[in-house]
C-alpha cells in the first residue's frame, strides 16, 4: 500500500481532521450488505484494500483544484475531442412478444417487472 508523504508545508489540515478508515465490522457490514461471502482472511485483504483506496480518495480531495476547469474526457486537455453522442431513439417496437421473451429471462417478475431482491437496508 502506498502512503501520502506530504511535505509539512503543504499538508492540509483537512486531510488529518477527516481521515478515512473502516475497521473490521463496517467491512463485515459492507460484505452483508453486497450479499458476499467472506472468510476471515478475505475480510483482511477487503479491509486493506478498501482502505487504500480510501487513502486515495483523501489524497484526491486534498488537491486543489479552485480555478482548474473540468474536463468532460481525460484527454481533452491535451487534444480537441469530440465525444460522439448517439441520438436518444427507439431502436424496436415493443411487443407483447419482445416483453414475455425478456421477462422469461428473470427469476421472478410481476405486472411486465423484474423482481429483485432488495439489498439496501
Amino acid at each position: 500500500m502506498h502512503t501520502a508523504r506530504f511535505p509539512s508545508s503543504a499538508t492540509p489540515s483537512i486531510f488529518f481532521r477527516y481521515s478515512m478508515a473502516l475497521n473490521e465490522q463496517d467491512v463485515a457490514r459492507i460484505a452483508r450488505l453486497a450479499r458476499i461471502e467472506l472468510t476471515p482472511d478475505q475480510r483482511g485483504r477487503a479491509q486493506a484494500e478498501l482502505n487504500g483506496i480510501l487513502h486515495l480518495i483523501e489524497r484526491l480531495q486534498a488537491v486543489d483544484t479552485q480555478g482548474v476547469e473540468p474536463l468532460a474526457h481525460p484527454l481533452s486537455a491535451h487534444e480537441d475531442i469530440t465525444l460522439r453522442l448517439r441520438e436518444d431513439a427507439v431502436s424496436e417496437q415493443a411487443t407483447e412478444a419482445r416483453r414475455a421473451e425478456l421477462l422469461a429471462n428473470a427469476p421472478e417478475s410481476a405486472d411486465g417487472l423484474f423482481l429483485v431482491p432488495k439489498v439496501i437496508e
